[in-house]
């Protein structure tokens, strides 16, 4: 057995771990019986193994990309429950952080994707919204220019210059290697491009000030 192959085994073990620590965490902040004197501690730590494992997601997802272990299995997904799924799954964490959590999308909206590696990718763009963002984060969807857009907005700060300036996979390939910490990124951009329609392919897109005052990360799907 190669080594990544053992890497990639001990991955999805951590991954497995501390899906059950998020989810002891979820039912110990939800049982109104349990009691705890610094609430914003425990919020803490149930965000930073949220975000660990998404990491650790992410980094299993791409290996199974770069070894031709995973293709996008192409279904028709209601986008509005898809959205309103990926909110629920956040809400508790939100809540905590005194975070305004919300979709936006027509409810008529139906698109055509891999429900399960873009879970991943919004999951991901949630979690380091909540990180980031002032007091708001929207996720929406709609229909642009033939493409099925996703947007993850907050009002917090915003992307750095040379962020904005590196988005093409190539450019953050680059990146990691030089071991800057744009896991996420290449992530998403990895999935949007294994979704194509014809000659088109997707892509991402960072950008400031769209319509929240800070940063906003859409998912472009031919």
């Amino acid at each position: 057995m190669k080594f990544y192959d053992v890497l990639a085994s001990l991955i999805h073990d951590m991954k497995n771990s501390l899906s059950m620590v998020v989810h002891t965490l979820e039912q110990l902040t939800s049982d109104p019986s349990f009691h705890y004197d610094k609430p914003e501690q425990v919020t803490a730590l149930q965000n930073e193994a949220r975000r660990l494992n998404n990491n650790l997601i992410e980094l299993l997802t791409l290996y199974k990309i770069e070894n031709e272990r995973i293709s996008p299995t192409i279904e028709d997904v209601d986008v509005a429950n898809f959205l309103a799924e990926i909110v629920a799954e956040s809400s508790s964490s939100a809540t905590a952080n005194h975070i305004k959590l919300s979709y936006d999308c027509d409810p008529d909206l139906y698109g055509y994707f891999d429900e399960g590696l873009l879970r991943g990718v919004l999951n991901n763009l949630v979690g380091n919204g909540l990180r980031y963002t002032m007091d708001e984060l929207r996720i929406s969807a709609a229909q642009e220019d033939n493409y099925l857009v996703f947007r993850v907005e907050d009002n917090g700060v915003g992307y750095p210059k040379q962020m904005l300036a590196a988005q093409t996979s190539e450019d953050l390939h680059r990146d990691l290697a030089e071991g800057r910490t744009q896991l996420g990124i290449y992530f998403a951009t990895m999935i949007a491009e294994m979704h194509k329609n014809k000659d088109q392919s997707g892509f991402i897109r960072l950008e400031n000030n769209y319509r929240l005052p800070g940063g906003c990360f859409s998912v472009w799907l031919p």
